[in-house]
């Protein structure tokens, strides 16, 4: 089978298309026929190979998963023993990350518990790009308590894949959301819902006196007294991701005490792939609640042409690689 392999950590000119032997589903797993994938930050931590934090997970000298890919949607071929949920033709999407990621190729074998039925209503490409951005939203804006209507929401890093879908999940709840990005995405974020939208460029939300009950920063780097500002009395700060040093120690540290004598609940949101999300992710978009942004599609041969536009920093949503 044809897949996408790197044997060393660097630039998109790492990835090269490569045959490779296709898979056999072990006990507990499917083997997936791949019909789309999508890119993600972790693809492309992992391809870089930084910060130290990412080769401590990955592989210290090279990577230990050579194929990236961690979300992906496809058609079930074969099931391995002990396999209760699904059978072959069976249509299914998730975050596989957790299984040493692969969904960069035509096929991969997959612990069933980590994948959930794709909707008929959806197409490949939709399903695709929602589980890992799709979780990290939902799990996010729950971070410390479920939104209520009314509340104010603000997302930094709103105009990706997280954060578009967190817009989207937050509006349907009744959120009075502001929007933290490039000015370029405003006209998207817009005709999502968003109610107010600041460019990072210009200014700087964790200074310009207002806050918020809920803060979710995709790409967190300030400090923990900057995120403190932006918060309402009892607000939550979730960092999703973002900065892997001074701050996660911070808030490691500095994040239970702040939460303990001034009600504000600061942290680092844990991130948990399960199928009973998933299937709410799919509930929302039947209801039309929630619609993944989708950017550009790439054929599996130009990966590497996707990661390369995902590291300008301008892409809206998500960028598919189709399959």
């Amino acid at each position: 089978m044809k897949a996408i392999v790197y044997k060393e950590y660097g630039s998109p000119e790492v990835l090269h298309l490569m045959e490779v032997e296709k898979p056999v589903p072990k006990d507990g797993e499917v083997l997936v026929k791949v019909h789309a994938a999508s890119v993600n930050s972790w693809d492309w931590d992992l391809l870089w190979g930084k910060p130290l934090l990412v080769r401590i997970i990955g592989g210290l000298r090279k990577p230990k998963h050579t194929v990236l890919g961690a979300d992906m949607a496809g058609r079930v071929e074969a099931a391995g023993k002990n396999v209760t949920k699904f059978k072959p033709g069976d249509e299914v999407f998730g975050d596989i990350a957790e299984s040493g990621f692969g969904g960069f190729a035509e096929y991969v074998a997959v612990p069933e518990k980590l994948l959930a039925g794709k909707s008929p209503e959806m197409t490949f490409e939709q399903a695709a790009a929602l589980p890992q951005a799709g979780l990290l939203a939902l799990q996010g804006l729950r971070y410390h308590g479920a939104v209520l209507p009314g509340q104010k929401i603000l997302i930094n890093g709103a105009g990706g894949g997280v954060g578009t879908l967190a817009l989207q999940y937050a509006k349907s709840l009744g959120a009075e959301v502001t929007c933290v990005d490039r000015s370029e995405k405003f006209e998207m974020l817009r005709s999502l819902g968003a109610d107010h939208l600041i460019d990072y460029n210009v200014e700087d939300y964790t200074r310009n006196g207002l806050q918020y009950n809920k803060v979710l920063d995709v790409i967190a780097h300030r400090s923990v007294s900057d995120y403190k500002r932006a918060l309402q009395p009892g607000g939550t700060f979730a960092m999703i991701g973002g900065s892997m040093g001074g701050l996660l120690l911070q808030l490691m540290v500095l994040g239970p005490v702040i939460s303990r004598f001034t009600g504000r609940k600061l942290g680092i949101m844990g991130y948990r792939p399960n199928r009973e999300d998933l299937d709410q992710l799919t509930q929302l978009f039947e209801a039309g609640k929630l619609m993944p942004v989708i950017d550009r599609h790439y054929p599996l041969d130009q990966v590497a042409d996707a990661f390369r536009y995902f590291g300008t920093g301008r892409v809206m949503g998500k960028i598919v690689i189709t399959i």
